[in-house]
């Protein structure tokens, strides 16, 4: 379903509740809240009045803390209809870094909830130019305004299609804030030429049709689930069920049954960790099913990447566990519906490509980055290339620098960065090409593969070249155990690594061994937990040229987290405060 000529977000929004309108667009885990398309449209036109009578204009930024809930919807596709520019920030984020975003962004308005109350508050008292704070989920009180208040500001006979009618594609349509790896985050400006632009794009190329199903379960300032969750949503009348919990992911995925699933390599890894334990708590005889199916469907995987077809009795293995076994494991998951399964945002080791292919759930990997809308490439459908990001999107073009440097142009690249012209003309340079950071090559067929951030290279002090990311991808590869990974030897003559633990596999491993899983601190430091630990490293190493090979390590005895010190709040490596986190421990290993 092409866009019909619709050049902003509100015309592709006015389509899509007119054609859906008894559908239901938005809901809860466990559906204690559900609005239809007609009644989410009827939402967002009193929620733009409000807006409107706050003052809110074609220009204005509107500030969004909220979790995964219907609400955040509503309010920010309200603000589209006003041409104003919504943005949203990480729950997890301090009240210094919240104050930061409402200075750049200049908002005078912010909508959140009671729980993030507090960090409004404290994010306020240090500057900036908001005037109104309103809390969705509760009366308003000291100088707050509650949804009914703000609902009830509307100026008398406001028309929203009137409203909407001034937009221009040219508008800023969302503010995404990076996530900050290397510094201050910086505000990424998408106009609705952009994101229209996207999804004519991805209609044209995705197997997806319009009334499918989604969860919303990512932050809602990270472009992934904009994209998914708002813009996917409105133009293709999906419903979105909103999970504000991610602990609840796999309950959500069990009711939902999306028809299109995104997420990170992360999520990917604790979705393949959750099958293993299942299978390993089942019966022998399951075990044994599982195993033989899996190994089957793998070598059949690999054979059609390879341009070939597995022997008969291969595939006659293959399709018997396919319904015997791995059909009701896809159906467990809630995953079985999915006709689309993307992945993103990150590197992800081969063996979980391999083991969802075998599973029958073959990930198409996304290229892109929030300054372009964010998608610019992808695996066709049928055409999936295990490991590599795909091929240019039409109307994309992509192309590598003399270094390996990723270069992008189209009408999906940023207009700018907000408030940053030198950063602006830093990224896009004159030819209109956004210079994206990651070096990269791209094969005879036009697929890209990602090799690493050009500035995170490794250049050891033999002057040879490497990339962390492979050799991470290949340590988190080599046990279950491993959760994170850090490689370390920059005008080094060898490299080290920093490990850390992954909580969610410690439970099967400690189990099958006797140990106590429930003391991180003291589970690391068993003398079998070493062992396992420096196996999956040798393993590592066993995939790896000799000087990109762990020569020492040190594991950690504790977990990282999202938006702490070590990870974002999309769970990328935050390199420099790692590196300065753990100097001692990265000189110790040189010491040593």
């Amino acid at each position: 379903m092409p866009l019909d000529g619709a050049q902003t977000l509100p015309q592709v929004f006015a389509r899509t509740a007119a054609r859906f309108a008894d559908d239901i667009a938005l809901r809860t885990v466990g559906e204690p809240l559900t609005l239809t398309w007609s009644q989410y449209r009827g939402r967002v036109a009193e929620v733009a009045g409000g807006l409107a009578g706050l003052g809110v204009r074609r220009g204005d930024s509107v500030g969004l803390m909220l979790a995964n809930r219907p609400e955040f919807f509503v309010v920010d596709t309200a603000a589209q209809h006003l041409g104003a520019t919504p943005f949203s920030v990480y729950n997890t984020s301090s009240a210094e870094q919240v104050g930061y975003l409402f200075s750049d962004a200049g908002n005078r308005v912010v909508v959140t909830e009671r729980q993030f109350l507090p960090v409004v508050r404290a994010a306020l008292a240090l500057g900036g130019a908001v005037e109104h704070v309103v809390v969705v989920d509760g009366p308003g009180e000291d100088a707050t305004m509650s949804l009914d208040d703000l609902v009830a500001a509307a100026p008398a006979g406001f028309d929203l299609d009137a409203a909407s009618a001034l937009v221009e594609p040219g508008d800023v349509a969302t503010l995404i804030y990076t996530s900050g790896t290397t510094g201050p985050p910086k505000g990424v400006e998408l106009t609705h030429a952009n994101l229209v632009a996207q999804w004519n794009m991805l209609v044209r190329t995705w197997p997806i049709r319009p009334g499918g199903r989604i969860v919303s379960y990512l932050p809602a300032a990270h472009i992934a689930d904009r994209t998914i969750g708002i813009y996917l949503a409105n133009n293709l009348g999906y419903t979105v069920t909103c999970c504000p919990d991610p602990s609840r992911l796999a309950a959500a995925l069990a009711e939902c049954r999306p028809t299109i699933f995104l997420a990170v390599p992360r999520v990917w890894e604790k979705l393949k960790a959750a099958v293993e334990a299942q299978v390993a708590a089942a019966p022998p005889e399951f075990r044994a099913a599982f195993d033989d199916a899996m190994e089957a469907n793998l070598a059949r995987v690999r054979a059609q990447q390879a341009g070939t077809e597995p022997d008969a009795e291969t595939a006659r293995r293959a399709s018997s566990g396919e319904e015997a076994v791995l059909a009701p494991l896809r159906a467990r998951l809630g995953l079985d519906a999915a006709e689309v399964r993307l992945v993103g945002a990150a590197p992800t080791p081969m063996p979980v490509h391999e083991f969802f292919a075998a599973l029958g759930l073959m990930m198409a990997e996304v290229w892109g980055m929030s300054e372009l809308s964010p998608i610019a490439t992808w695996n066709p459908p049928g055409r999936i290339k295990l490991g590599t990001c795909g091929t240019a999107l039409p109307g994309v073009e992509v192309r590598l620098a003399e270094d390996g440097e990723v270069l992008v142009r189209g009408p999906i690249v940023m207009r700018g960065y907000r408030n940053q012209p030198e950063k602006t003309a830093e990224a896009v340079d004159e030819q209109g090409f956004m210079h994206s950071g990651d070096v990269g090559r791209i094969d005879a067929e036009g697929y890209l593969t990602i090799i690493d951030r050009k500035k995170e290279l490794i250049i050891n002090s033999g002057g040879k070249n490497m990339s962390p990311a492979n050799i991470e991808a290949a340590l988190k590869s080599g046990s279950p155990l491993i959760g994170q990974a850090v490689c370390f030897g920059d005008a080094r003559p060898y490299n080290v690594a920093i490990l850390v633990l992954d909580a969610e596999a410690v439970p099967a491993f400690a189990a099958a061994h006797g140990l106590d899983g429930s003391d991180l601190a003291a589970f690391s430091q068993d003398p079998a937990v070493i062992a396992e630990v420096g196996d999956g490293v040798a393993r590592a190493n066993a995939t790896l040229s000799r000087i990109e090979q762990i020569k020492r390590w040190k594991l950690l005895p504790q977990e990282w987290l999202p938006a702490g010190d070590e990870l974002t709040p999309t769970s990328k490596l935050r390199r420099r405060p790692i590196a300065a986190k753990y100097a001692a421990d990265i000189e110790a290993l040189y010491a040593g």
